[in-house]
């Protein structure tokens, strides 16, 4: 498949790079800093640019099979939600329905009906970041033209190993026996490529966790 990322050069982005590249596909990988994609490889193509100018994303995006938006931005949490506006926009115009995005954790369900963000616990230096991540994934449940579907991680995410041990879930947080809630950024990675190559959840948020 044709695969473009945008967002590629963050700690996820850059592990969906190189499964999708692993599994041979073809990658373009758009960053807003070219000297932070170091790898090099036959089926890497690396672009400026962003995901937050509609006519940019369409001229990106024209040609491939599906596109992987990873846009987090914790110095400007209004940086995901313009995106997705963006995105929605230049996919349209560039006639591309399938997209996948990497989403939050704070959205998911700790209790019926009761966010993760919603917690009185709830970091508050975080909180800024967390809700607009929860309205990405608003601005997706909203839109019925393309062909979409939004990733959460577990609460912690961070690189580890790439076991292909994790489990796949709902609109609810998944925790393991002990009550923690885990996947490292080489798992999130697999499981997303395998969303893009066998759509299980279109239109749909699922999460991914051990």
């Amino acid at each position: 498949m044709k695969l473009i990322v945008f967002g590629a050069s963050g700690m996820i982005g850059n592990r969906i790079v190189n499964e999708a590249l692993a599994r041979e596909h073809q990658v373009t990988a758009v960053v807003r800093d070219l000297a932070k994609i170091a790898i090099t490889h036959p089926n890497l193509t690396v672009v400026k640019g962003d995901a937050h100018d509609a006519d940019h994303v369409a001229q990106l995006v024209a040609g491939h099979d599906a596109v992987v938006v990873s846009v987090i931005d914790r110095s400007d949490p209004e940086t995901p939600p313009r995106a997705a506006h963006a995105v929605i926009a230049g996919l349209k115009r560039a006639g591309l329905k399938r997209v996948v995005i990497v989403g939050g954790a704070a959205s998911l369900e700790v209790a019926p009906g009761v966010r993760l963000l919603d917690n009185p616990e709830f970091p508050a230096p975080y909180k800024p970041e967390a809700a607009a991540m929860a309205e990405v994934l608003a601005i997706y449940r909203a839109e019925n033209d393309l062909d979409w579907t939004y990733i959460s991680p577990s609460m912690s995410i961070e690189p580890g190993e790439r076991t292909g041990k994790f489990r796949l879930g709902g609109d609810q947080l998944l925790t393991d026996a002990q009550g923690n809630s885990a996947i490292s950024t080489e798992d999130f990675a697999l499981a997303l490529i395998d969303e893009v190559e066998h759509p299980r959840h279109l239109r749909q948020r699922f999460t991914v966790g051990y």
